[in-house]
C-alpha cells in the first residue's frame, strides 16, 4: 500500500535514509510493520536488519529522541510539536521531545552569498554597513549574522539553507501518506492521531520556511504592545519610558521568504540564570512581568507566543523583557476563550457536568464513556476545589486534566495543546528565576476581568445579537434547502455519503481479491490455448515443439508462480 501511495521515485532515497536510522536504533519491527521495507525491497534498495546497535539500554523515549535529531530538520520540528501534545504523550515522553535543540552546523558564506544577492537586491556589504560573515548561530533551517545598518543601527540577519524546501517537502509527502497508513491500518497508533499531527507539523514548517510570517507575527505582537503598562509596579506605558516588553523590531525593505532583517536584541540570556543575578536585575519582578506579558498574549489577545521558553527570552537593563522567534505562534478565538471562561466557572462552581461538556466540545464529541468521564471529572474537581490560589500548581492540574483525556482516548484541538504546553512552560520558568512564582495569582486576576467582561450587559447583548442573526440565516435558508432536498428525491438522486474508513481497506482487499480472479482466468486461457496450439501442425518450432506452445505455457508459469507468491505472502502478512 505505501509502495503505491509514494508520491514518486524521487522520494526513496529519503525513504531508505529513514528506514535504515529506525533499524539502527532497533525499530526494526516497526519498519516492517509499517511497510517502509517492501517500496525499497522492489526498487533493489537493501535494508541491512543486522546492524541494528546496542541501545538496548535507553529508554524508547530517549531513542525516539535521538533517531529525530538524525533524521534532521523535518524531524526535529515533528519532535518539537509532538512536545506541545501533552494530551497524546506521557510526560517522560514530552520531556524528551522537549530536549531537541535546533542546532545544526553552519552554511559556509560562500555558499549562500549567492541567495542574499537574489533576495536583498544588492550584495550584504554594499547594504550594510558591517556584516559578519560568521553566523553567531545556525538551526536546521537557517542562520543567523550580526551586520550594522548605515546608522549605526545594530540588527540581524536570518537567512534561509539553500535547498531545505525540497527536502522537506518530500519528507512532508511520505510523512502524510505513512500517517493515513498508519491511523487505517493499525488503531492502536490511531490514538495518537499521526495524521492530525502531521498536518500541524506541515502547516508550522510550512510557515517558518517563509520568514515573512515571522515578521508579520512579530509586528503584530509589537503593536498589541505598543501601550503595555504593567500592573502593580512603576511602569506608566508613556511613550518616553523605555517599554517593559521588547519586540525586535522588523526593517522590512530587506524582509522576503528567504530573509529578514531584525533588530539585534543584547541582553541577558534567559537560559543564563548567574548573569541575571550579576546583572543585578530582579528575579521575583522578571518573573512577573514576563507571565504577565504571556498572559495578556493569551487571555485579551488571543493570539500568543506558543513557545516561551527561556531561549526565545532576553533580560534587559531596568528589568525589561525582550522576547524572540515569532515563529510558532498559538491563536484563540472568542469562541475558545469563552469556552475557557466556562471551564474555570465549573470548576469554581463544582459543576462537573459543565466541565465534560466543555471537554466534549474541545475533543469533538467521539466515542466516550460520558457517564464514567464525569465521575472522573467529579474527582478531580474535588482534588482540587477550596484550595488556596497560592498552594495551587496550575501545571500539575493541567497535567492531571490532560491525563484524564488521554485515558478516554480523547486528544485536544491544536490551539488549546500549544495553550496548555505555553502555560506549563511559562510556570517552569517562572519557578526557575522565584521559587514562590504564584501562577495562579498572576493568572487570576487577568481572568477575572475577562469574566467580567463576558456577563457585562454589552456582551450579553452582543451574543444574544450574534446568535439570533445566525438563527434567523437558518431558518431564511431552510425553505430553500428543504426544496432542493425534495427535488433531490423526487428525481432519484437523493445521496447519503457515509465515510467509513475501514471500508477502504476492505475496498484494497476487493481489489486485490478482483485482480487475482483476473490473472487466474488469464493464466488458465493461455493454458488452454496453448494446448490447443500444440496440436497444430505447421509453424515455428523450438525444441521440436511448437514454439507459440511453449510461449503460452511458458507465460502461463510465470503467472501462476507470481499468483502462488502474493497468496503466500497475504497469509504471511496476516
Amino acid at each position: 500500500m505505501l509502495w503505491q501511495a509514494m508520491a514518486s521515485m524521487r522520494d526513496l532515497g529519503r525513504l531508505h535514509e529513514i528506514a535504515s536510522i529506525l533499524i539502527r536504533y532497533g525499530f526494526g519491527d516497526l519498519v516492517r510493520r509499517l511497510g517502509l521495507a517492501t517500496p525499497l525491497e522492489k526498487a533493489g534498495r537493501a535494508l541491512h536488519w543486522r546492524d541494528a546497535e546496542a541501545l538496548a539500554h535507553l529508554p524508547p523515549a530517549s531513542r525516539a529522541r535521538r533517531i529525530l535529531e538524525e533524521l534532521g530538520p523535518t524531524f526535529i520540528k515533528l519532535g518539537q510539536v509532538l512536545a506541545t501534545r501533552v494530551d497524546l504523550f506521557d510526560q517522560e515522553w514530552i520531556d524528551e521531545f522537549s530536549k531537541l535543540l535546533d542546532r545544526a552546523p553552519a552554511v559556509p558564506y560562500t555558499e549562500i552569498r549567492h541567495q542574499l544577492i537574489e533576495d536583498l537586491g544588492a550584495p550584504p556589504e554594499e547594504i550594510f554597513a558591517e556584516f559578519d560573515p560568521v553566523p553567531m548561530a545556525a538551526a536546521s533551517i537557517g542562520q543567523v549574522h550580526r551586520a550594522r545598518l548605515a546608522d549605526g543601527t545594530r540588527v540581524v540577519v536570518k537567512v534561509r539553507r539553500p535547498g531545505i524546501r525540497p527536502t522537506i517537502e518530500a519528507d512532508l509527502r511520505w510523512l502524510a501518506k505513512l500517517a493515513e497508513l498508519a491511523e487505517s491500518e493499525h488503531s492502536e497508533l490511531a490514538s495518537f492521531h499521526p495524521a492530525e499531527v502531521v498536518r500541524q507539523l506541515a502547516q508550522s514548517l510550512r510557515r517558518e520556511l517563509d520568514y515573512t510570517n515571522e515578521c508579520r507575527n512579530a509586528e503584530r505582537i509589537a503593536t498589541r504592545f505598543a501601550d503595555y503598562a504593567d500592573q502593580d509596579d512603576s511602569s506608566t506605558g508613556d511613550p518616553g519610558e523605555p517599554p517593559i516588553i521588547v519586540i525586535p523590531r522588523v526593517h522590512w525593505q530587506w524582509v522576503a521568504e528567504r530573509v529578514c532583517v531584525q533588530e539585534f536584541i543584547d541582553g541577558t540570556p534567559g537560559r543564563d540564570l548567574a548573569a541575571v543575578d550579576k546583572a543585578g536585575l530582579d528575579r521575583r519582578l522578571l518573573a512577573r512581568r514576563g507571565a504577565r506579558a504571556v498572559l495578556k498574549m493569551i487571555v485579551e489577545d488571543g493570539f500568543f507566543h506558543a513557545d516561551p521558553h527561556p531561549g526565545n527570552i532576553f533580560y534587559l537593563p531596568g528589568n525589561r523583557i525582550a522576547f524572540i522567534d515569532f515563529g510558532m505562534m498559538g491563536r484563540l478565538t472568542e469562541e475558545r476563550r469563552d469556552q475557557l471562561i466556562r471551564l474555570l466557572v465549573g470548576l469554581v462552581r463544582d459543576d462537573p457536568s459543565l466541565v465534560a461538556e466543555v471537554l466534549m466540545d474541545w475533543t469533538g464529541g467521539g466515542p466516550v464513556d460520558e457517564a464514567g468521564l464525569i465521575l472522573e471529572i467529579q474527582a478531580f474537581v474535588d482534588q482540587y476545589h477550596g484550595v488556596p490560589l497560592k498552594q495551587l500548581n496550575l501545571g500539575a492540574m493541567l497535567s492531571d486534566l490532560v491525563n484524564l483525556l488521554r485515558q478516554h482516548r480523547l486528544s485536544l484541538p491544536v490551539d488549546l495543546a500549544l495553550l496548555i504546553k505555553a502555560f506549563i512552560s511559562l510556570e517552569g520558568m517562572g519557578h526557575e528565576l522565584d521559587p514562590d512564582f504564584d501562577m495562579v495569582g498572576e493568572a487570576m486576576p487577568m481572568v477575572e476581568k475577562a469574566m467580567r467582561r463576558r456577563y457585562t450587559p454589552k456582551a450579553v447583548l452582543r451574543r444574544t445579537w450574534k446568535t439570533a442573526g445566525e438563527a434567523l440565516t437558518l431558518l431564511a435558508g431552510l425553505p430553500n434547502d428543504l426544496s432542493r432536498l425534495l427535488r433531490a428525491a423526487r428525481r432519484g438522486r437523493l445521496e447519503i455519503h457515509i465515510d467509513v474508513t475501514h471500508l477502504r481497506r476492505v475496498g484494497n482487499q476487493l481489489d486485490r481479491a478482483a485482480n487475482r480472479i483476473t490473472i487466474g482466468i488469464v493464466v488458465a486461457a493461455l493454458i488452454i490455448g496453448s494446448s490447443i496450439v500444440m496440436t497444430v501442425p505447421g509453424g515455428p518450432k523450438l525444441f521440436g515443439l511448437p514454439f507459440f506452445g511453449l510461449l503460452g505455457f511458458l507465460i502461463a508459469s510465470i503467472g501462476g508462480i507470481w499468483l502462488l507468491i502474493s497468496i503466500w505472502r497475504t497469509r504471511k502478512e496476516e
